[in-house]
């Protein structure tokens, strides 16, 4: 994933500190009160051969791949179907080969979101609402990311293409032009549009776009994207934050919360997820499973445990 990427000089400058939940949030949450929140940790696909030996018994075949994928997490952010319009057939082979509470949650196809820019897309969406019908019960919300480009003054665009989707889909919006967060007018007009729509807001951690990081829920449901940094001490001392974050949402109420691992080089996507379900299970009284290595040696790959020294967070300059 390229989004947010920063050198790694740039990176020792970043203040990775979370911003306070905004008080909106708060209201929000307040309001939820669920007993028992549900958690889903993932990864942005299985696809991956440097796992085979990692996560994937060696000799496993690409066929085989999101079989063993569902033995180690609970969703998918699944990024392929905003390459590739989904059929339902292949949806279906999909719902096939993982269990009864595996969330599989498709990302609007590049033609709707990109190409059209959410214009004229009544047939392709169809399409792909069909395509992803497949799934059934293990369809876990829809994420759609309108075209970078498209600022705040897209704002009716975008709420008219919301309100065209059928009302029983759980969607999460994800926006990137810098606008919709520089300006707090267009900031607050666009999240209360989501809030209003029952629509949730990605939630993107990245390096190089600390203003994605906004805190600020539309539903009593967190969409939560981190790009690590390859397993750089800040990556551990970031997650550590999350998890109280996670912590503290639970006790206000909150339903359910999605964290989405990512790396630029996804290779060690799984060692730092396998850290972050760690330290919900010991912080939050969860028991979510914990991914298992093939390799008991995890020096071979990377331990999935922090390096012994922290690299202290430093102020933006």
């Amino acid at each position: 994933m390229e989004f947010g990427r920063i050198t790694s000089e740039e990176l020792e400058k970043v203040d990775f500190t979370l911003p306070p939940d905004r008080q909106e949030t708060t209201r929000l949450l307040a309001s939820a009160k669920s007993a028992k929140p549900e958690i889903f940790v993932g990864c942005a696909k299985w696809g991956r051969k440097d796992w085979v030996g990692k996560i994937y018994p060696k000799g496993t075949k690409e066929a085989e791949f999101l079989n063993h994928y569902a033995k180690h997490f609970n969703c998918i952010e699944l990024n392929a179907t905003f390459y590739r319009m989904p059929t339902v057939e292949q949806t279906q082979g999909w719902r096939s080969k993982v269990g009864s509470d595996f969330k599989f949650c498709p990302k609007f196809t590049d033609q709707i979101t990109h190409i059209k820019r959410l214009k004229d897309v009544k047939e392709a969406t169809d399409r792909f609402l069909e395509g992803i019908s497949g799934f059934k019960e293990n369809l876990g919300p829809i994420f759609l990311m309108p075209h970078p480009g498209m600022a705040p003054k897209t704002q009716d665009t975008i709420e008219a293409f919301i309100q065209s989707l059928p009302k029983d889909i759980k969607l999460f919006v994800e926006f990137r032009h810098p606008e919709w967060f520089s300006n707090e007018t267009a900031f607050q007009s666009a999240f209360s549009m989501l809030e209003k729509n029952k629509a949730g807001a990605v939630i993107t951690d990245a390096s190089g776009r600390r203003d994605c990081v906004h805190m600020r829920l539309t539903t009593p449901e967190a969409f939560i994207r981190f790009v690590g940094n390859g397993l750089h001490p800040s990556d551990y001392t970031r997650i550590d934050d999350w998890v109280q974050r996670i912590k503290q949402w639970m006790t206000q109420g909150i339903e359910r919360v999605y964290f989405f691992m990512h790396q630029h080089e996804e290779l060690h996507s799984p060692e730092l997820s396998k850290y972050l379900i760690e330290q919900l299970n010991n912080h939050c009284g969860l028991s979510i499973p914990v991914p298992k290595f093939v390799e008991q040696d995890m020096e071979l790959f990377g331990s999935a445990a922090p390096p012994k020294k922290r690299a202290p967070r430093k102020k933006a300059s």
